[in-house]
């Protein structure tokens, strides 16, 4: 919250009742009636938000996708490297460790808000096309990076953000990576269930190669939806503890994700052609060469990020209570 306060407010010394006049609080029947239409306006909006997800989720044959367990499997599989970034950030987390339910909501909400995505980028499409090569570069950088990074963040505004246990900086990147997780999972299900047909189960993880190995692909492409939100997802937490400048500072952090995310989808089909001619290596292990170039070089910013806060975190308390390294729990106030 902000420390302004009117002059009256301030040069009052807390005997005055200035309800109405410099200070406020529901007090009247009035009051209390725009209290709860204004809470029944905002929750009812989020929830009309996420209605409206479900019903593009199941429009897209998502949820009938689920239920193949070759789908289900690939994805799982799929998502194992983008679930082990997201874990690590968590791990990072050095104040509190994130309350389960919330970091469950915040993925299953990432899950349904990038229907969103699908819906707006496949709209979008048309006023971009015939692609040139520049109208694939503009499409990246204007609608598919901003687009994306803006509905993962909103799975995080939904619910996490107003919960009082977001109650630092760094979590705001652990809630933008589960976010980026859970993108990722609905993104790579659609992919994989739209490229694979029924497969034995029986050949376990042969699974991989399956439908051209699109499975293989996927699991590349996840951690890059990690790193992207979870670098949005900071800059939405540092907002949250400075509401003077939030809109400037979750507007920061759009655009650096977006960026991010426009570089990449740009320039992994240049890349990766480049390394196959340079090194005669196939499609998909020059691929996977790239992505672990770029997605290491922002990994490392976004962790450098992560890891300054730990340190003065723990330099800050070291200083007041000559403890080099607390672990606070959701239980110590």
């Amino acid at each position: 919250m902000s420390d302004r306060s009117d002059p009256i407010e301030s040069a009052s010394d807390g005997t005055r009742d200035l309800y109405d006049v410099a200070t406020w609080e529901p007090r009247t029947l009035l009051d209390r009636i725009v209290v709860s239409f204004y809470w029944a306006l905002t929750t009812g909006t989020k929830v009309f938000l996420v209605l409206i997800a479900f019903s593009i989720l199941v429009g897209i044959g998502a949820i009938g996708a689920i239920g193949d367990p070759a789908v289900r499997a690939l994805t799982i599989l799929s998502v194992l490297p983008a679930a082990a970034i997201a874990g690590y950030v968590w791990y990072s987390d050095v104040p509190t460790s994130e309350p389960l339910s919330l970091l469950i909501a915040t993925f299953l909400l990432a899950v349904l808000t990038a229907t969103f995505a699908a819906v707006l980028n496949s709209a979008v499409t048309g006023a971009f096309g015939p692609f040139s090569a520049l109208g694939y570069v503009a499409f990246f950088f204007l609608v598919v990076g901003p687009v994306e990074e803006i509905v993962k963040l909103l799975a995080v505004r939904l619910y996490a953000y107003t919960d009082r246990r977001f109650d630092a900086v760094i979590d705001g990147a652990v809630y933008g990576a589960v976010a980026g997780l859970g993108f990722a999972t609905i993104e790579n299900l659609l992919y994989i269930s739209q490229n694979v047909d029924a497969v034995d189960m029986g050949i376990g993880l042969a699974l991989l190669g399956a439908g051209d190995g699109i499975a293989a692909i996927r699991a590349f492409a996840g951690p890059g939806h990690v790193i992207y939100s979870a670098f949005a997802g900071y800059y939405l937490g540092l907002a949250k503890f400075n509401p003077e400048h939030r809109g400037p500072i979750v507007m920061k952090g759009i655009l650096i994700a977006a960026a991010i995310h426009g570089t990449y989808n740009s320039t992994v089909g240049l890349g990766t052609g480049l390394i196959g001619t340079m090194t005669g290596l196939g499609s998909i292990p020059s691929l996977i060469v790239y992505v672990l170039v770029f997605d290491g070089i922002f990994g490392f910013i976004l962790l450098r990020k992560v890891w300054r806060y730990r340190e003065i975190y723990r330099t800050v308390y070291a200083e007041i209570d000559g403890d080099a390294d607390p672990e606070l729990t959701e239980f110590e106030e």
